[in-house]
């Protein structure tokens, strides 16, 4: 199994934990600006708030490139 699948099926794993990081680090208003910001349609995030979608490669990296956070911190936001 990959890390992601591994990661999203975790009871641990909370992937509202880095969408909230991510819009207070930007200081963006809401999950609208946080889908323009990451060139995402906006139900994207609200999957990945819902847990019906997992983060995958490429918003990971997208979301690092915009916040500057670092990929590894990025996995333990969504795990801690």
């Amino acid at each position: 199994m990959s890390f992601l699948k591994d990661l999203t099926a975790s009871p641990s794993y909370n992937p509202n934990r880095v969408l909230d990081a991510i819009i207070s680090k930007l200081q963006l208003k809401n999950d609208a600006a946080l889908s323009r910001a990451l060139e995402v349609a906006p139900p994207v995030i609200s999957k990945i708030r819902h847990n019906t979608l997992p983060i995958g490669a490429t918003i990971l990296i997208r979301m690092h490139e915009i916040s500057d956070y670092s990929i590894r911190e990025l996995r333990e936001l969504m795990t801690h």
